[in-house]
């Protein structure tokens, strides 16, 4: 029997997990898909439009289910400079171009791109291929109360 997911949990609740379900960085932006758990279990997220989902997020079901929501590691591209000010002229390149976007202290990832490591290469960066867990950022207008933490 599929379980319905319909509400996501608050993030001060520490609470065990019934499932997992490891997912993309695309994928966690579908507020309204079936997948498959890593449990073998089916599972549909009936989510409010926009909904985006980040790595250890708690989804409850109708049936009072809980699941954790995982990063999924996928191909991407990890860039890293020399200095903190090149990485910033590395992430106003990419924000020109809207390209999802994920930041961290020391370093930026992307989606593989042909055209924006060359771009970001010749900047004198260092571009690297990756399989590592996705978390672009929502953006200035995504959901602004939601917080995540990242651990490198």
């Amino acid at each position: 029997m599929a379980l319905t997911f319909t509400q996501r949990l608050p993030r001060a609740q520490e609470q065990e997990a019934d499932l997992t379900l490891a997912l993309t960085a695309e994928e966690r932006t579908r507020s309204r898909h079936k997948f498959q758990t890593s449990e073998g279990q089916t599972i549909f997220l009936q989510l409010a439009r926009g909904t985006v989902l980040y790595d250890g997020d708690l989804l409850q079901s109708e049936s009072d289910t809980v699941l954790r929501i995982i990063a999924k590691p996928e191909p991407v591209l990890t860039v890293q400079a020399a200095t903190p000010l090149d990485l910033l002229k590395g992430a106003y390149h990419l924000g020109n171009r809207h390209v999802p976007l994920e930041i961290t202290p020391t370093c930026l990832r992307l989606a593989p791109d042909s055209v924006l490591r060359n771009m970001l290469e010749q900047l004198g960066l260092d571009v690297t291929e990756q399989m590592h867990p996705f978390q672009p950022e929502a953006g200035a207008y995504g959901q602004q109360g939601h917080h995540h933490s990242h651990s490198h």
